[in-house]
């Protein structure tokens, strides 16, 4: 598995230097989980239990996303973070619940190391991926909803292609027809690099059905 590093622009990489994206490369779409998949949810469930959930927020990796939503402006006790999302997800449905291959993926990679992913169709976004701020009047996607004034955004060459941590523009994300995914995971002070590369070797894995 190769993992490269996303360009951060650089008004974000003074005010957060340790901000970082790192992205990496699937060579296939997503589809229906494979009943191995389906069972390592289904088991991840069983141990996954209520007294865990609570305790979530406290453990560093997951902390360390808490911090970062505060610093960006958002509240992550009503904005939360993907692992709180999911945690509060296996609560409310009494388990985690298999979607597709590439949703499931992420859940287990989110969920076994805290780190959150985002993917998007390779052939719909540009070669370069990164991070910046929106500029005035800029709106998601080539003709989404305005964003706000300084919005975190993943973009490429041309575009935003994400809130970061939130709305996808229409047409980057995974469908049915996707070839090539691209997986990316976002950085933020307190999370150390080998807990972003598990996360992204733990969804690969899944996805192919092979080590990363």
């Amino acid at each position: 598995m190769k993992v490269t590093s996303g360009w951060i622009d650089a008004e974000l990489a003074s005010e957060f230097p340790q901000l970082a994206l790192h992205v990496v490369e699937v060579g296939c779409g997503s589809g229906k989980s494979p009943p191995e998949v389906r069972e390592r949810l289904k088991a991840m469930s069983d141990r996954y239990t209520g007294g865990r959930a609570v305790q979530l927020r406290q453990e560093p990796v997951p902390w360390a996303y808490r911090v970062f939503f505060r610093q960006v402006g958002l509240d992550p006790d009503e904005s939360r973070t993907p692992a709180e999302a999911l945690a509060l997800a296996r609560m409310q449905h009494g388990g985690f619940k298999s979607a597709n291959l590439l949703d499931d993926a992420i859940a287990i990679a989110t969920v076994e190391t805290g780190v959150p992913i985002v993917a998007f169709d390779a052939d719909r976004v540009g070669r370069e991926i990164g991070l910046r701020l929106s500029r005035p009047g800029e709106r998601l996607g080539e003709d989404g909803r305005e964003l706000s004034v300084r919005q975190l955004l993943v973009a490429d060459e041309d575009r935003s292609i994400a809130v970061l941590f939130g709305d996808m523009a229409d047409g980057r994300g995974v469908h049915p027809g996707t070839r090539r995914m691209l997986l990316c995971a976002v950085q933020v002070k307190g999370v150390p690099q080998v807990s972003v590369e598990e996360a992204l070797w733990t969804a690969v894995e899944v996805i192919t059905g092979e080590s990363a």
